[in-house]
């Protein structure tokens, strides 16, 4: 095999790779400019679903799925950042995993906002600082978020698309894994490595933070200490991983949401999350839920949350697969307000990664 002939096919397949990337772009910003005019979303998340599934379906190898949809996520990226300065909020600090899940959506062109608490990635967005929020929602393993579900209640934004992060957690540190005394985490990756840790650390202290990145810088500054956090958080802190995917789910996996102001038009395989609070009275949720029986549509998950206006309410939150402008799903909607005391629909968005 001569390499150096290969080398030179690849040098002349990567001058051919640029100026079409170059003219991609400039087709994407004309689509830009149009949006602009049109008082249009710069974002597309249907758009973005319908390109990745059809570059998948285009793919002949060797390059995997997954490989061409990350390197077609950045081509994306760095197309948004030329159309418009785009700031992300998510629930920091850096290196967690909404950060990671975020930049998995968007890509690592934009600019990325790190935010306390879930409430400030919603206040974030509510006043038009940032145009795209993500936050977390529900795990695998541990179940719902609850806080960000109880902020729908109040907030304007809609669901404009999901993100399903596998999480591999991580033992990291400066030692070794018999010199570990103290070992740090966020409460929700405890629960996630409860029982690995049993049979490999069971006399260590366990300290919670307030995020898996915190562990890990906590884990820096002492000697005999660990943390469990993400690989990203490990380089950022100087750590060394010790144990990599202690998770005792290998199926592992948190949903994030992605929040902003419009919802995109359908794709013909979206998901639809609306929440609604029911009569007191005999067999409201059996009759609420009729309306979706009524339209043969598939419920996905329902939740319940109390309500925090008024005693023994309830909220209920119900996913249900397409889209609010479908005639099933609009006539379903219709029906469960004639039905309850209040409904909202918090978003319609492509059903899928």
């Amino acid at each position: 095999m001569n390499i150096e002939k290969q080398r030179k096919a690849i040098d002349k397949i990567d001058a051919q790779i640029v100026k079409l990337l170059n003219d991609r772009t400039k087709h994407v910003l004309e689509i830009g400019k149009a949006k602009v005019h049109a008082g249009e979303e710069i974002y597309a998340p249907h758009r973005e679903s319908d390109l990745l599934r059809r570059i998948r379906k285009l793919n002949g190898g060797p390059i995997a799925d997954e490989s061409l949809s990350a390197i077609y996520r950045e081509v994306m990226s760095s197309a948004l950042s030329l159309q418009k300065t785009l700031t992300i909020a998510y629930l920091g600090p850096e290196a967690t995993f909404t950060h990671q899940a975020a930049i998995n959506r968007f890509g690592s062109s934009l600019i990325y906002s790190p935010q306390k608490t879930i409430a400030d990635v919603f206040a974030e967005v509510g006043r038009n600082r940032v145009e795209y929020g993500v936050v977390p929602v529900e795990n695998s393993t541990e179940g719902v978020v609850t806080h960000t579900l109880d902020m729908f209640t109040d907030s304007d934004l809609k669901i404009v698309a999901q993100v399903l992060l596998p999480i591999h957690h991580y033992l990291v540190g400066k030692g070794r894994l018999k010199s570990i005394k103290k070992l740090y985490s966020h409460p929700q990756a405890f629960a996630q490595c409860r029982g690995w840790l049993r049979e490999n650390l069971p006399n260590a202290e366990y300290i919670e933070s307030s995020s898996t990145t915190r562990a890990a810088e906590l884990a820096s500054k002492e000697k005999n200490a660990a943390a469990i956090a993400s690989e990203l958080a490990a380089q950022r802190c100087n750590l060394r991983v010790l144990e990599p995917g202690i998770q005792d789910s290998s199926t592992n996996t948190t949903r994030f949401l992605v929040l902003g102001r419009k919802c995109s038009p359908p794709t013909g395989n979206d998901r639809t999350s609306v929440m609604f609070s029911l009569a007191d009275k005999v067999g409201a949720l059996h009759e609420a839920l009729s309306a979706l029986r009524d339209q043969k549509l598939n419920m996905t998950k329902i939740e319940s949350r109390p309500s925090r206006r008024k005693a023994w309410e309830y909220f209920f939150y119900v996913d249900i697969e397409g889209h609010t402008e479908d005639p099933k799903v609009a006539r379903a909607i219709k029906k469960l307000g004639d039905q309850c005391s209040f409904v909202k629909a918090l978003g319609s968005y492509p059903n899928g990664d």
